[in-house]
């Protein structure tokens, strides 16, 4: 399987949906049952990491190997072993290459494929392997080593001043509004761009995300920030002869009253933080400011959870860390009480009065 064979197609069916296909059968059909599972997004990033896959081992699916796989993690680890490896600057303990999330992330779609062939009767087994052998197999099999190590960083957020900075450098009600949906709500982007018109309860201060991440549905509480400047954007700005029940659409060029883009979005962005002098602020980074300042307020983390959508909790225990009292606080609290437990086991001795 050549590089040339493997080419990245997008169309659009006959119901408006993103089509995906890579000009293989095999890899085609896959797919084509992701595509009734997932977003189109998720299913265009699948289609990209198996054509970067396939064109470092360059075999069909029915002859890759274990073997194969290790040799395509340490080419991408090492942006050696082929040249069409995109080569990143190295960071602390990283090689040059591509990042170790990176690898994670391909590996998982290679295993999901194969997973989809293997119960296809295509292949025999998954050639791709759950981990390195280890001296803990004995006790734990199949615990061995990842193949990869993945460094779990903390997430950027803004300060408040920063927030404030880049909400005035916004020039439309849209803007403010997509913003404070993030920023105030911790919507993703793509469940912003989402929104419809009766998906916005104004009453009960409340929006409703009909298609989160993996499917899943939520009412989202939002401050009247919110609604306020939703209100302004339908009554002045939102063209009235937009044929979509989108929320937010685009206020001029060729596509005014068309939904808006997630790249229109992030150029709203982009050019909002040129303005107010900001090197950051993505909307995923406004989602986590959110989300981190709600729990900064003591809002429990299963109300967290659930405001952000998530599916886990393990998910949302980052805020934890991001939160700058929590920490302090709990280890205050603690320390205080193991001296008070010292002072009861071990009481300071009677002073003996002065020296005579």
């Amino acid at each position: 399987m050549a590089e040339r064979d493997l080419c990245l197609i997008r169309s659009q069916g006959p119901s408006g949906k993103l089509v995906v296909r890579l000009g293989d059968p095999v890899l085609d059909g896959y797919l084509e049952v992701l595509s009734g599972r997932c977003r189109p997004n998720t299913v265009l990033a699948a289609a990209s990491d198996l054509r970067v896959f396939f064109t470092v081992v360059d075999k069909p699916p029915e002859q890759v190997t274990a073997a194969d796989v290790l040799g395509f993690v340490t080419a991408q680890r090492t942006g050696r072993g082929t040249a069409r490896v995109v080569a990143a600057a190295p960071g602390e303990g990283e090689p040059a290459g591509v990042s170790s999330a990176t690898v994670a992330r391909r590996l998982s779609m290679v295993s999901g494929l194969f997973g989809y062939l293997q119960a296809a009767g295509v292949v025999a087994a998954n050639p791709v392997p759950r981990g390195l052998p280890s001296r803990r197999e004995r006790l734990r099999p199949g615990q061995g080593v990842p193949l990869t190590r993945r460094a779990r960083r903390l997430p950027r957020i803004l300060s408040p001043a920063e927030v404030d900075g880049l909400t005035q450098a916004l020039r439309t009600h849209r803007d403010r509004a997509m913003v404070a949906a993030m920023v105030l709500g911790g919507l993703r982007r793509c469940e912003v761009l989402g929104l419809r018109l009766s998906d916005v309860e104004a009453a009960q201060r409340r929006v409703f995300v009909a298609e989160g991440k993996g499917g899943h549905q939520r009412l989202v509480p939002v401050s009247g920030r919110f609604f306020t400047e939703v209100g302004s954007y339908l009554d002045v700005e939102r063209p009235p002869r937009a044929d979509t029940e989108k929320v937010f659409v685009a206020l001029q060029g060729p596509t005014r009253g068309r939904p808006l883009t997630a790249k229109g979005l992030d150029q709203v962005l982009v050019g909002a933080r040129r303005r107010a002098g900001l090197t950051h602020g993505t909307c995923h980074e406004l989602r986590h400011t959110c989300l981190t300042r709600l729990r900064e307020a003591g809002m429990a983390l299963e109300a967290v959870q659930a405001q952000a959508g998530h599916a886990s909790i393990e998910s949302t225990r980052i805020y934890l860390h991001l939160a700058d009292s929590w920490l302090a606080d709990e280890y205050r609290a603690a320390a205080e009480a193991i001296d008070a437990q010292i002072l009861i086991d071990h009481p300071a001795p009677a002073s003996t009065g002065g020296a005579r």
